[in-house]
C-alpha cells in the first residue's frame, strides 16, 4: 500500500469511527473546502450537497442519530479513494436495517468528495 492509500485509508476510518461512535466533532476536521457529496436520499434522484459547511452539517447530523448504529463490513483504499461498505441499523427488527456504500476522494488530508448510496 502506498503512503497515498494509508493516508486515504487512516481518514475514511476515522470518518466512518465518527459516524460508529457517534462524534460528530470528530468529523470537523475532515472535511475540505469544496467538498461535494451526493447522497441516493431523497428517492429518485438523491441530493447533492455543495460545499465544506453543506457537506458537514448532513455528515454531523448523520453521526449525531443514536438511533442509527453504523458498522463497517470492509473499508478500503487506493491512492486518493476510499471505500466503506457498511451495516445500518435503526431498530431491533429484522427489516430494521440496510446495507450501503460510500465512495470518498482524499486530497491534502481531507475528504473532497463523497458518494453515498
Amino acid at each position: 500500500m502506498t503512503s497515498d492509500s494509508n493516508i486515504t485509508r487512516g481518514i475514511v476510518e476515522r470518518f466512518h469511527n465518527a459516524h460508529e461512535k457517534h462524534r460528530p466533532d470528530d468529523l470537523d476536521d475532515l472535511i475540505g473546502e469544496g467538498c461535494v457529496l451526493e447522497n441516493t436520499a431523497p428517492g429518485q434522484d438523491g441530493a447533492r450537497y455543495d460545499g465544506r459547511e453543506a457537506c458537514l452539517d448532513f455528515w454531523k447530523g448523520v453521526a449525531s442519530s443514536a438511533n442509527l448504529v453504523f458498522k463497517a463490513e470492509e473499508i478500503w483504499a487506493s491512492e486518493d479513494r476510499g471505500i466503506i461498505r457498511w451495516q445500518l441499523r435503526w431498530g431491533g427488527g429484522e427489516k430494521d436495517r440496510t446495507r450501503g456504500i460510500n465512495i470518498m476522494r482524499v486530497r491534502d488530508g481531507k475528504i473532497v468528495e463523497g458518494l453515498g448510496s
